[in-house]
């Protein structure tokens, strides 16, 4: 699909790190204390699926998160910055996304969801965060820029939907496309089918058996990830776990696709795709081409896991 440069700043604008980290950094541990009620009330699923935000044509919400009889959902809008929360009684409850500290949006939510009878305490530590203060006392991170907020919404919102059309060419099982708020980071996996080996853990302020169940089976995954102080650059990414033999040095596209040794994953500047005449087939192109070698050097069972004829029919159009 090829996009005209005004349709490239409206759907795939510029994401500088250094220029929007204080807003990135504060809206990180917003949306941890908002998964964290996902996660303390919602049935535990398979490699942590159940903690996952999801995006929508406004920005990301939890889905419905049971509680007793009831269900309610927090929506993040990244249109008119605002935080809602939904109860299936009809109650509705609206926070400004504003400058605010962390602790002052945490005691808020907190206590708008008391207002709204639902009763949650969360473990008020952030995750994979090596450097981290409690919700509750985190005075510092209280930035929050309305523009930078919506291109990173935007951002997100083109990359899932590539991702999902990558997700429909695999008939094996593969996560849905979402959004982890721990690693701040959009991804999609695809899984062999087979069993993996322990995972080492010592992730930051994440228990060892979460990460060892998260990669308790062989996986390549996908994503997007906006940077952080130490790597301010905005990247896709992809990985295989565990990583086979070969897997440094396979030779993917595009041509600005380079392994790191540092974090162990092929990865693509996020500059190098919303500059190219056609992004989404560049970026389908380092998607199928990463997945390629995990997959082949893995040994993986491609011809069940994309036998074309488990495929539904193709859409009938008028």
């Amino acid at each position: 699909m090829k996009i005209s440069n005004a349709e490239r700043e409206q759907f795939w604008p510029e994401l500088p790190y250094p220029a929007w980290r204080p807003t990135a950094e504060t809206l990180h541990m917003w949306m941890q204390i908002v998964g964290k009620v996902r996660l303390t009330l919602s049935p535990w699923v398979n490699h942590s699926w159940h903690v996952t935000l999801y995006l929508t044509s406004r920005g990301l919400t939890t889905s419905p998160i049971p509680h007793e009889l009831h269900t309610f959902e927090i929506r993040f809008d990244f249109i008119e910055h605002e935080l809602r929360i939904l109860k299936s009684n009809g109650a509705v409850r609206v926070m400004a996304l504003e400058p605010q500290s962390v602790a002052a949006f945490y005691d808020k939510i907190m206590s708008v969801l008391r207002e709204l009878g639902i009763s949650v305490t969360i473990d008020t530590m952030p995750n994979e965060l090596a450097d981290a203060t409690r919700f509750e006392a985190d005075e510092s991170h209280r930035d929050y820029d309305p523009e930078s907020a919506n291109r990173f919404w935007r951002v997100l919102l083109q990359s899932d939907r590539v991702f999902k059309e990558f997700r429909a060419r695999f008939c094996g099982k593969c996560s849905p496309v979402h959004f982890f708020w721990g690693s701040f980071d959009l991804a999609v996996t695809r899984f062999s089918g087979r069993v993996a080996p322990p995972h080492p853990g010592g992730v930051p302020h994440l228990p060892d058996s979460v990460a060892r169940e998260a990669y308790a089976r062989e996986v390549s995954s996908l994503g997007f990830w906006p940077g952080n102080a130490a790597m301010p650059e905005p990247i896709y990414y992809s990985y295989a776990y565990p990583e086979p033999a070969g897997f440094a040095s396979a030779k993917v596209l595009p041509p600005e696709a380079s392994y790191s040794a540092q974090l162990h994953e092929f990865t693509l500047p996020y500059r190098t795709v919303r500059t190219a005449e056609s992004p989404d087939d560049v970026l389908l192109t380092f998607a199928q081409s990463t997945y390629d070698a995990a997959s082949t050097l893995g040994g993986w069972d491609r011809q069940m896991l994309e036998e074309a004829s488990l495929h539904p029919p193709q859409r009938i159009r008028s």
